[in-house]
């Protein structure tokens, strides 16, 4: 089994790595104090083909395979996870589903802009009463004379302030239950859409999370993604290829969190010696490389295996979500030990890296239904 990168796939790591170092790290501390959206960095970043990467380049898309965006995604979250979620949302939660389902005219007028990085996309489907259970979603969608209208509250929308496309998740048929979902195309325009509150969160603040309000929200007929019924498909299809960009995301989130510790091991003494010679502390690093080195090839298979053998994908994208999203917590509590007391100072990039962890095994899909999908595969 080969394990090496392309030429290509090298490239677009070491380009995207010193465009996040030149770029973003300098203002990452500040604009997650000010909990404010990198849009300077997000546009320029969409200038090296990173908003539309496995998008066919007949839709303005580079074309990429799903090892690239893994790659792409791993130094984006080394350096600021909290941009990172906002670019696997648009390029593996929202894209996908709208080349698989949408009509040409939808892809020519949503899917090329998003590619483009013109306008981030948005994923609309947890609910204040349906997180975990899709299929338990409020929202309505009635047939009308403008198309359909739309009524209920998401939450929790990621890019939900600054996104110029949101897939939206609501019942057509209430006493069909998940098969009576159907998904719609909605611009933050429409007539009866607005943005409600954001999310105080712990992390992750410059990624906004907020609460979209549909109220008689007029969606065109032609707005419509896909059949009536399909939306539950659509979206548990979407959740797949977001699971891989969100484990991609947690492998690059703890390599910064252990290059940030071994640097500091090196340079802080104790005891008349550089605490990286003490073994306490060589321990800790060796298992927070081991751990990571284990969930990036778990990712890097289901995204091999998503583009080689897509039949065979199976729960590969839910486990290399599941170990991913924990192993993260893990390294990052590590790191945060080893720096000691300045590690829990705002001061410190091992803090935000702490905190913006925490999330990773929550959103995407929880912990608990990656385990029921993998028992699933189990026959159980």
């Amino acid at each position: 089994m080969d394990f090496s990168l392309s030429d290509h796939q090298k490239l677009i790591r070491d380009t995207v790595r010193q465009f996040m170092e030149n770029e973003v790290r300098p203002g990452v501390r500040q604009r997650d104090r000010e909990a404010r959206f990198p849009v300077a960095e997000i546009k320029k970043i969409a200038e090296l083909g990173c908003c539309g990467m496995i998008t066919p380049e007949e839709w303005g898309g580079g074309g990429l395979d799903t090892i690239s965006f893994v790659l792409m995604m791993e130094e984006v979250a080394r350096v600021d996870a909290a941009m990172a979620t906002s670019l696997s949302v648009t390029n593996s939660a929202v894209q996908p589903p709208l080349l698989q389902f949408g009509s040409d005219a939808q892809k020519k007028k949503y899917l090329t802009r998003m590619a483009a990085g013109e306008i981030l996309g948005a994923f609309c489907l947890t609910e204040p009463q349906a997180g975990s259970d899709a299929a338990g979603i409020q929202t309505r969608a009635v047939k009308c004379e403008c198309g359909y209208r739309l009524n209920g509250t998401k939450t929790w929308v990621t890019n939900g302030s600054v996104a110029g496309c949101f897939i939206v998740f609501a019942k057509t048929n209430p006493e069909a239950g998940g098969k009576g979902i159907t998904a719609f195309l909605v611009e933050p325009g429409f007539k009866g859409f607005r943005v409600g509150r954001h999310e105080e969160k712990m992390g992750q603040l410059s990624s906004p999370s907020v609460e979209i309000i549909l109220n008689d929200c007029e969606v065109p007929a032609d707005n419509r993604l896909g059949e009536e019924g399909q939306g539950l498909k659509i979206a548990l299809s979407a959740l797949d290829g977001g699971r891989i960009g969100i484990g991609a995301l947690a492998v690059g989130l703890a390599q910064g969190a252990l290059e940030e510790s071994v640097k500091y091991a090196k340079q802080r003494r104790a005891f008349g010696k550089n605490i990286a010679e003490f073994q306490a502390i060589q321990w800790m690093l060796a298992d927070m490389e081991t751990e990571i080195e284990a969930a990036r090839a778990l990712v890097h298979n289901a995204a091999w295996l998503k583009d080689a053998h897509p039949a065979k994908m199976g729960a590969s994208a839910s486990k290399a979500k599941l170990y991913a999203s924990e192993m993260v917590n893990r390294v990052v509590y590590k790191a945060v030990q080893i720096h000691g007391s300045v590690g829990y100072s705002r001061e410190t990039d091992v803090e935000r890296m702490y905190r913006d962890a925490r999330v990773v095994s929550i959103y995407e899909g929880t912990s608990e239904i990656q385990r029921m999908i993998i028992a699933r595969e189990l026959g159980l």
